[in-house]
């Protein structure tokens, strides 16, 4: 019989970890931990440059666990290196109310832990991945090799290649030559079906070649393979990928190599199969000294490489160390707000309103000197939404720029800005048409489910964009926006409350904002001198109180259809209906307010509300004599303007309504 690799029982501690862990909770996946514990063992031993006691340091190496239903993986590692937020008891609680060792890893909302994201959706975990090695290199072009050089490792499974999202970023990554990015393939030809083979017959690691990455195959449970594959990847300009063949659930003589190698229900009995078969004649949860010393080893290989970084740190001149850890910490530089205030005042004085999209373009243009941290990326729109401008473009050649050049891949994109804002020391904004938000929309779930604070800005919001047609005309994605925990919607009518709403959005770090302006002109609503009070910060606000007796009507409206209603006020008032109107650009701020403040926004009596999309949320604002003026279905092909009277969205369908309403 061979002799044992010396650091073999090092990938058994993983193994047997993750086998109590499943057995004691009843359940979990054991195929990624006892199929991947070699490969995780070469890459944390003699790859890997982080420090446990400082799980947060800025110039560590990011790892991901794409694969997230293999979380004990991850878990095993951060416990046997010595993360604080794992001790064996938490091992022992795997899946259990209250453990951070989740059915999951879940990306803690306070301090860093060593879990970098929050996986399970396949394909996002490497797309994340993805946007953590776009925003080193951006980095490392700004602070250089002193402050920013580190890499990004991702654990990946054949479902994270498979979705659609995992093909988008290969080829993103591979054009933009992103060498700091390793992936390390489970190629165990298993999926929970059975074998690939059932969906798939195409040569996977081809598909990365073909896109312009450096692939090695090896056997993935040959610790030296593994590790000389990893030096390979090291070396090499182009994004990496090791497709390391492996053997799912092994060590588990019931499934290994087989379908019920990936979550099938394992007993006390397959425990004690697999010491036998592995020669481990441990008790649950018992780690030989030995080996729990090296692992510990493992976990200060970086100590000397941290000591110096910060050594460095601190003998930057006061001025350069503190833009780095300003920018590093999230922080907004001094003065930022000014620029915004300035812009609402001139905004007041245009004679002609550009569309709403240019509005946060000119903004995002202003702010572009100030917060050099600000990434862009945009999905192939470079035209209609306008936020490249005076920004240069990030390259293979020039790491400097600040707009990503996405193509047309808005999956990619979103799950990109997440990893750019999980990494930290980036601003991202992810810029594409409010209809595609579908594509986004589970790289804005997860944004949401971990507190990212990414600001997503859409264009075309309604109707209005005419002869695209009703393809392009998103009027139930406002709705299901709205529905996302954690995620505001800020839909602003006019330039006053465009600035209002970009100053609240990047003021706001717990959690994503999806910002929304329309194509067409949004003319000006607000003419009250703005000061520096932001109205917009409550979410709704009286934009014009009834003037010709005491209030009967509160019209509600956001966007676009702000100027309906202000349209709409003027005839109510006019026939001596004393009309109020009520912008609410945030329904989740407006919803924050306290009962007095909202109930004297709103209003007693009749309330209409208008809007170019579905009525869907608005009731909880409209009472028991409440009306809508929008869309019933989707929208149709036509210039904008014969589109809203088609559909009867105007100022006398306003006006008709509430006079309906008060006959009642």
């Amino acid at each position: 019989m061979p002799e044992a690799h010396p650091l073999q029982a090092m990938a058994h501690a993983i193994r047997f970890l993750s086998i109590d862990a499943i057995v004691k909770a009843c359940e979990g996946h054991q195929g990624v931990p006892l199929g991947m514990a070699e490969i995780a063992t070469a890459l944390y031993t003699r790859h890997l440059k982080h420090h446990p006691g400082d799980p947060g340091w800025w110039d560590r190496d990011r790892v991901v666990l794409s694969n997230g239903h293999g979380s004990m993986l991850l878990y095993a590692l951060l416990h046997l290196t010595g993360y604080p937020d794992f001790p064996l008891s938490e091992i022992q609680r795997f899946r259990e109310l209250g453990s951070v060792c989740e059915g999951h890893p879940e990306r803690p909302h306070g301090a860093a832990n060593g879990i970098e994201v929050t996986t399970g959706p396949l394909g996002q975990g490497i797309a994340n991945a993805f946007g953590m090695a776009v925003a080193e290199a951006y980095l490392n072009a700004r602070f250089g090799d002193a402050l920013v050089n580190h890499r990004t490792w991702a654990f990946v499974g054949d479902g994270c290649l498979q979705e659609g999202v995992g093909q988008e970023m290969i080829s993103l990554a591979g054009h933009l030559q992103l060498g700091k990015l390793t992936l390390l393939w489970d190629d165990n030809r298993i999926t929970d079906d059975g074998p690939t083979s059932l969906s798939i017959s195409e040569d996977v690691a081809q598909r990365f070649r073909v896109a312009g990455w450096h692939v090695e195959e090896v056997d993935g449970h040959d610790l030296d393979a593994v590790s000389r594959a990893l030096d390979a990847a090291r070396a090499d300009p182009r994004p990496s990928m090791l497709a390391c063949r492996c053997v799912i659930g092994k060590g588990l003589p019931r499934v290994q190599g087989q379908r019920g190698g990936h979550s099938a229900r394992l007993y006390e009995q397959d425990a004690q199969e697999a010491r036998a078969l592995l020669g481990w004649p441990h008790g649950p949860f018992e780690l030989p000294a030995a080996v729990q010393r090296a692992w510990r080893e493992a976990g200060q290989r970086s100590q000397a490489e941290h000591r110096a970084w910060r050594e460095r740190l601190a003998a930057l001149p006061p001025a350069e160390r503190a833009e780095f850890e300003r920018v590093m910490r999230g922080e907004l530089p001094a003065g930022w707000q000014q620029v915004l205030h300035g812009y609402r005042q001139r905004a007041r004085s245009e004679a002609a309103p550009p569309s709403g999209i240019f509005l946060s373009a000119e903004i995002n243009d202003l702010l572009a000197p100030l917060l050099p941290e600000r990434m862009v990326g945009c999905a192939d729109l470079e035209a209609p939404t306008s936020h490249k401008r005076s920004l240069q473009a990030f390259t293979a050649s020039d790491r400097s720029g600040a707009y990503v050049h996405c193509g047309v891949r808005e999956h990619v994109m979103g799950a990109m800005a997440n990893g750019m804002a999980a990494h930290g020391g980036i601003v991202p904004l992810s810029v594409t048409y409010l209809a595609f938000a579908d594509y986004e929309r589970p790289a804005m779930r997860m944004a949401a489910l971990m507190g990212l604070p990414v600001k997503f800005v859409f264009s075309h919001d309604s109707i209005g964009i005419g002869k695209n047609g009703p393809t392009h005309q998103p009027v139930e994605i406002l709705a299901s926006l709205r529905a996302m925990p954690n995620m505001w919607v800020m839909r602003p009518a006019d330039a006053v409350e465009a600035a209002e709403c970009w100053e609240l959005a990047l003021a706001h770090r717990d959690g994503p904002v999806s910002l929304v302006f329309a194509r067409q002109a949004l003319p000006l609503v607000r003419h009250d001198d703005p000061g520096v009070d932001n109205r917009s910060a409550r979410g709704g606000y009286v934009l014009q109180e009834a003037a010709c007796g005491p209030r009967r009507v509160t019209l509600l409206a956001t966007g676009s259809e702000v100027a309906l209603a202000v349209s709409a006020r003027d005839t109510l008032e006019r026939t001596g209906v004393g009309t109020a109107v009520v912008s609410l650009p945030c329904w989740e701020l407006f919803d924050q307010q306290p009962e007095t403040y909202r109930q004297q926004v709103l209003g007693d009596g009749v309330r209409v509300a208008v809007e170019a999309a579905g009525r869907f949320g608005w009731d909880a604002y409209l009472g028991a004599r409440g009306g809508f003026v929008g869309m019933k279905g989707f929208g149709a092909s036509g210039p904008a303007d014969a589109l809203y009277r088609l559909f009867d969205i105007t100022p006398e369908a306003v006006a008709t309504e509430a006079q309906r309403l008060l006959a009642r």
